[in-house]
């Protein structure tokens, strides 16, 4: 149980570094939608999600090597430092050139025409993000999760102020959306400085014998992040090209992808947890992957890990009435998503848990083969289903697509690396998870003091069972 403790409080760590960065963040979103009309937060939309699938590509997958081979018995880790570094260095500057010399036409075909340098200066974030994301890897293997938490917070303070300055004292309409990734341009070039120390340590290198090991090792990887980001962000590109027109009355297909936009973003509560237990949950997986208890300490992760994340889903979901002020009316339009991809979020975090079997058995083709399968069946699925049921149609693909690669990694991972995962159980917590979740929508009051006092009442009645439930595990893990 020390081990589940010590990633329990490494998680709280990456969490500040993760969860309030985003969490404050996401105070942007209330500043964006007052700024910007439902079709031009569309276009903030559009373009984030071309850039959260190119970071895949930046990275080539070398994060999660430079995990795999540093973390290795008698490892040389200045050198497959370098050797990551100067991986992930090459690939971002050739693509970032390509971005910029070609962002005229690129523009165009993204329909922003008129503002080729958001598609530069979109290029340049990119290459920064991917310059700093191994030396950041490596404060997370040295165990320096404050220092690591410090660097995002700070970020996420420069973007809020230049926000501020930018959007509510210094608008100027001819630049529009484009605030926003200057603005997050500005604020990346701080990381340059953060992390000036271990990026001039950094020597370009080539070792033949490391290169040809970690590529053969991430590149797998770095397919299965592709198929994966776009399960996830191919909703929000796609929905402008096969909504139908007026499918919303009076609104555009633009108007109707800033309001998905928007109200996804909800969804990005969720998201945070996962994403501050991965940052933690990656090395430890592979730090105790060696040990013959092993699989029993998986299992207990993933247990305490679905148990958080319900608790979570049902205390984000049954608030909405509450939450909802956070955007302005005609945003509102899209919450009946809001729960759906909660859950879909929820499915992804436990089929990441799910992949440390292909990740520590160096199988992790598999992991392609799972989302890639999964990226196709999010192509044909919101092809068919947009045009029919818009955006609620698609989350509903994306919670789809995410259950069934969590259910399919979970079952090759039975077959060549057995866990003992408590998988009816957690099923059954998720079930009455969500049976609650839509239970409480159906009980109308008016007053928003009794609505939120009773659903805090329902939440803490929640807990209180599943304290009594599982209340043998909780005191052992103490």
């Amino acid at each position: 149980m020390n081990k589940l403790k010590k990633l329990a409080g490494e998680t709280v760590f990456y969490g500040l570094g993760t969860i309030v960065p985003r969490a404050l963040n996401f105070l942007l979103v209330a500043l964006h939608t007052r700024i910007f009309v439902p079709e031009e937060y569309g276009v903030i939309t559009n373009l984030l999600g071309y850039v959260a699938i190119l970071n895949i590509v930046y990275m080539f997958g070398m994060e999660t090597a430079y995990f795999r081979f540093v973390t290795q018995p008698g490892a040389d880790t200045k050198k497959i430092f370098n050797q990551a570094q100067t991986i992930v260095v090459s690939i971002s500057i050739i693509i970032s050139i390509i971005l910029i010399v070609f962002s005229s036409p690129i523009a165009q075909a993204l329909h922003v025409g008129n503002h080729p340098e958001f598609i530069s200066w979109l290029a340049i974030i990119m290459l920064i993000d991917a310059s700093v994301a191994i030396p950041f890897a490596r404060l997370r293997v040295e165990k320096k999760p404050l220092r690591f938490a410090a660097a995002k917070i700070i970020n996420v303070l420069i973007v809020l102020l230049l926000s501020y300055y930018f959007l509510k004292l210094n608008y100027d309409p001819s630049i529009g959306v484009g605030y926003v990734f200057l603005i997050n341009l500005i604020a990346n070039a701080f990381y340059l400085l953060y992390l000036f120390k271990p990026l001039i340590a950094w020597r370009p290198s080539f070792d033949a014998v490391i290169f040809k090991k970690m590529l053969t090792y991430s590149y797998p990887v770095m397919l299965t992040g592709l198929a994966g980001m776009t399960n996830e962000m191919f909703s929000r590109i796609t929905l402008e090209w096969w909504l139908p027109s007026n499918f919303y009355p009076g609104q555009s297909t633009k108007d109707a992808l800033g309001i998905f936009g928007a109200c996804y973003k909800f969804s990005v509560i969720m998201s945070l947890a996962i994403q501050a237990f991965r940052f933690a949950a990656e090395p430890f997986f592979f730090s105790n992957a060696a040990d013959k208890n092993s699989p029993q300490l998986f299992a207990q992760v993933n247990h305490f890990f679905t148990i958080f994340c319900c608790i979570l889903l049902l205390t984000t979901a049954i608030n909405m009435d509450l939450l909802k002020y956070y955007i302005p009316q005609n945003y509102w339009a899209g919450l009946q998503v809001v729960p759906v991809l909660l859950l879909a979020y929820l499915c992804i975090g436990i089929y990441y848990n799910f992949t440390v079997w292909f990740k520590v058995t160096d199988k992790t083709y598999y992991g392609t083969i799972i989302t890639a399968c999964g990226a196709v069946l999010t192509i044909g699925l919101n092809y068919i289903i947009i045009p029919l049921a818009g955006y609620e149609g698609s989350s509903w693909v994306t919670l789809i697509v995410f259950f069934l690669m969590a259910a399919s990694c979970y079952l090759l991972g039975q077959k060549y690396y057995p866990i003992p995962y408590k998988i009816k159980s957690e099923l059954a917590l998720i079930a009455a998870t969500m049976i609650l979740v839509y239970s409480v929508s159906y009980i109308s009051i008016s007053n928003q003091w009794l609505a939120t006092t009773f659903h805090l009442f329902v939440v803490v009645l929640f807990v209180g069972i599943i304290y009594l439930i599982e209340r043998k595990s909780l005191i052992s893990f103490r």
